[in-house]
């Protein structure tokens, strides 16, 4: 027998992609089938992931759901072993290229009913109501799937263990508390001790509490996401939950990111062969039209969620000053995200023409033109969980300048302060002049090429491949299963660790993580807990 885990999350690749989440689903899921761990894959059906998918297999819902009726569609992963199940239901075939906002960018008024149906889907393949095994683990993801472990405890279904990783805690899932009672949660957990966060019913708030574990993307942000600063509102509950909180690293498909045989960029290069590097700005060039044409052109690329997250005011209000102060210097933009800033890089495009080229939307084959042919990657962001787009450009030789915020800091070692190890460029701060400086250090180090040459072996001979997450994720799984189930998690070389593992205690909050859990799906956890995890 194998352990069996089910992830849970809004998107995955090559189905649905709006962000790194989509990569990350997928690549855990390989590696742990690779570890010996039947992991399958549950999300939304729809219609470009019904699409993408290909041939499935219709599997019946005993029950109806909060939405209405609904049904499991099975198939595999393109390119992979892993199972893949669809909840179709006709909520999810509405959705379009977005799965969250509408045309217009705003949220679909029914985002709560959908992700509650995938939530309760779960649960109705670990209650057994489907033709499928029940699985040892759930791991939930980000707020789409935060319900979970709540539902899960309120069905008694405790010999399921829980996990929930949490990608952006911006993204929450708070939604009208008169939805509570159609999602499936009961008044008595209404509460600041339960799942309501500021007059809201949070499905993220929901996983926190609930979950057996929970864990975040890099070291950095999980120590980040227990301040005011970067909480976002959450850091007394996860404060209130931090010795069950776990920081697991990311890690990135190093074959499909990978410069010396990649069959999407103009030649392939290496960090022992950089020869082909030129061939690819010059592919760059032409495919975003700069001019002119040319290898020695410093080019700077800009590839991510075109979002105030991401620092895109900013940007725009940099770029001019910054293209003045550098005249050879040409931009590749490729993104989406929200209208203003789109129109904002638009009409830069149009100001500098030739030398700012613009793609709005993602196009996977741009993403590894970008990387390959750029020479600096500008990466700046108000926070950051992980931050895969630089991982990705360092492969690739292009050396990102980057805010010192969650997993960047983590992730690239800064020029001026380890000069031996350097990986890129960090600044502080969010103006137009903290960017304007960081990019003129990035040029003198591109001015001195033995330099620049050391940066970018250093950058691309770092290893960020899936092995070692995979196992932090399966130690995660062996602490939340239950006893009998742990040996399928372990094989021989960690069998010792299993056996010595001790129950979390948090000393501060509870003595019994397990039994404050049944005492809030009660509702007679005590006012001064309550105050703290709101």
């Amino acid at each position: 027998m194998q352990a069996r885990v089910l992830l849970v999350s809004s998107e995955a690749v090559p189905l649905v992609k709006t962000g790194g989440l989509a990569d990350v689903i997928t690549a855990l899921a390989v590696s742990l089938r690779k570890a010996g761990i039947d992991a399958s894959i549950l999300m939304p059906a729809y219609p470009e992931a019904v699409r993408n998918l290909g041939e499935t297999v219709q599997i019946g819902l005993k029950n109806g759901l909060p939405g209405g009726a609904g049904r499991l569609l099975r198939g595999t992963i393109p390119g992979t072993d892993v199972p893949a199940l669809l909840l179709d239901t006709a909520r999810f075939r509405q959705r379009g290229a977005n799965p969250y906002l509408d045309n217009d960018g705003v949220e679909f008024s029914d985002n709560a009913l959908c992700f509650a149906d995938l939530s309760h889907a779960a649960v109705a393949i670990c209650a057994g109501e489907t033709s499928l095994q029940v699985p040892h683990v759930v791991h939930a993801n980000d707020w789409h799937a935060g319900l979970i472990p709540c539902l899960l405890k309120l069905r008694g279904l405790d010999h399921i263990g829980t996990m929930l990783t949490i990608h952006n805690l911006a993204f929450q899932g708070n939604f009208d508390l008169r939805s509570a009672e159609q999602v499936g949660i009961p008044q008595h957990l209404l509460t600041g001790d339960g799942v309501e966060y500021w007059g809201k019913l949070s499905f993220l708030k929901a996983g926190i509490r609930f979950s057996d574990c929970v864990s975040t993307v890099s070291r950095n942000y999980a120590q980040e996401i227990m301040t005011p600063r970067f909480g976002c509102g959450m850091d007394g509950v996860l404060s209130f939950r931090k010795l069950d909180l776990r920081a697991i690293p990311n890690g990135i498909d190093a074959e499909l990111w990978n410069p010396a045989d990649d069959p999407l960029i103009a030649r392939n290069f290496s960090v022992g062969n950089m020869k082909g590097k030129a061939a690819c700005k010059r592919d760059l060039q032409k495919l975003f039209g700069l001019l002119p044409v040319d290898p020695f052109a410093p080019v700077l690329g800009i590839g991510s969620r075109i979002s105030h997250q991401k620092m895109a005011d900013v940007v725009i209000e940099a770029l001019p000053a910054i293209m003045q102060r550098h005249p050879r210097l040409q931009v590749v933009v490729l993104g989406c995200g929200e209208r203003e800033y789109e129109d904002g890089f638009l009409a830069l495009a149009e100001r500098y023409p030739g030398r700012i080229g613009v793609h709005i939307g993602y196009d996977e084959r741009r993403a590894h033109a970008l990387h390959a042919g750029s020479d600096m990657l500008l990466h700046p962001t108000r926070f950051e969980p992980f931050g895969l787009t630089p991982i990705y450009a360092m492969r690739y030789g292009a050396i990102p300048i980057g805010s010192r915020v969650g997993g960047l800091a983590d992730t690239v070692r800064d020029a001026d302060l380890d000069a031996a190890n350097a990986t890129g460029v960090l600044f502080d701060g969010e103006t137009a002049a903290d960017m304007e400086a960081a990019v003129a250090r990035a040029f003198v180090l591109y001015a001195d090429n033995e330099r620049w040459q050391a940066v970018q072996r250093n950058a691309m001979s770092v290893q960020w491949d899936w092995s070692g997450p995979t196992q932090s994720y399966i130690d995660a799984y062996v602490h939340v299963a239950q006893p009998e189930v742990r040996p399928l998690f372990a094989p021989p070389r960690i069998a010792a660790a299993v056996a010595a593992e001790r129950p979390v205690i948090n000393a501060d909050r509870m003595t019994n993580p397990a039994a404050a859990i049944v005492a809030a799906i009660a509702g007679v956890v005590g006012g001064s807990a309550a105050a703290a995890a709101a």
